[in-house]
């Protein structure tokens, strides 16, 4: 199942040294102009996002939303200085992000991983804001034999260039999945015979106590937040990492690595 991916911008913190930028958007993997957008997402060019003017009005408009909405391509809805930060060209109040990696279907993926004889091994991320941590996250996935990464369409890096670098070209070997809603992911796992993990710091269950022979998806959430709530609830086991000293976590590309390694193990 063999994949495809693109880039933005860096800030000064009040009294901090400056973070290296990453680089804007090539104007190359732009699509400038509401014409050229429509045309893009009507020919199947793989797409990031898309940037539209709050004011954009006009009878085009509602019919990219609607394609892109077909599509599970996000609109970020933005004031004209993101657009015009953007290009200097008449985007006419619509640019398109065009994409490396070409996004599958949920339920096609499942479909083809059991036609396969394979067991499900999928990982679910969950406000990773980090290009270079889903580049660890996907190769180590590889690595480890999982078949899918299934991502929400807001709220995460954008697979980017940088992020393909940090994987290796993992993310071109490993089917991503892009959806609206991380919960109606979960429904179709579930829908499908395959159980929903996440780690939980306070549980009492050790991940090498876990079943992980069985079909699994493993949600990994942001260092910060963790796990969203709604989806610790939704999950149907609650596991941790077992640490030697009292510390507060692993990096979450490292925890990935973890979890991936004792899957495989669990395997072979």
């Amino acid at each position: 199942m063999e994949r495809k991916f693109n880039a933005f911008k860096g800030e000064r913190r009040p009294g901090g040294p400056k973070r290296p930028a990453s680089p804007r958007p090539k104007q190359s993997s732009l699509i400038i102009g509401r014409q050229p957008v429509m045309e893009a997402l009507n020919s199947g060019k793989p797409i990031e996002r898309i940037y539209m003017l709050r004011s954009a009005t006009g009878d085009i408009i509602p019919q990219i939303k609607e394609k892109a909405l077909a599509g599970n391509i996000p609109i970020n809805v933005v004031p004209v200085e993101k657009l015009n930060g953007l290009t200097q060209a008449n985007h006419q109040g619509v640019i398109a992000l065009t994409g490396q990696v070409t996004y599958l279907d949920l339920q096609d993926v499942i479909s083809h991983v059991i036609e396969q004889g394979e067991t499900p091994l999928f990982l679910i991320l969950d406000g990773i804001t980090d290009v270079r941590n889903i580049g660890a996250i996907a190769r180590s996935a590889v690595c480890c034999g999982a078949q899918a990464i299934i991502i929400p369409d807001k709220g995460i890096a954008a697979l980017n260039e940088e992020a393909m670098k940090s994987s290796a070209g993992a993310l071109e070997k490993i089917a991503i999945c892009r959806v609206n809603s991380l919960l109606k992911a979960i429904d179709t796992l579930h829908l499908n015979g395959i159980k929903v993990l996440s780690s939980e710091m306070e549980t009492a269950i050790k991940l090498y106590d876990c079943d992980l022979r069985e079909p699994v998806a493993v949600i990994m959430g942001s260092e910060d937040k963790g796990v969203y709530p709604a989806l610790v609830k939704a999950s149907d086991i609650l596991f941790r990492i077992p640490m030697a000293g009292n510390f507060e976590s692993f990096n979450v590309s490292v925890a990935a690595g973890i979890i991936l390694y004792e899957a495989m193990k669990q395997r072979s």
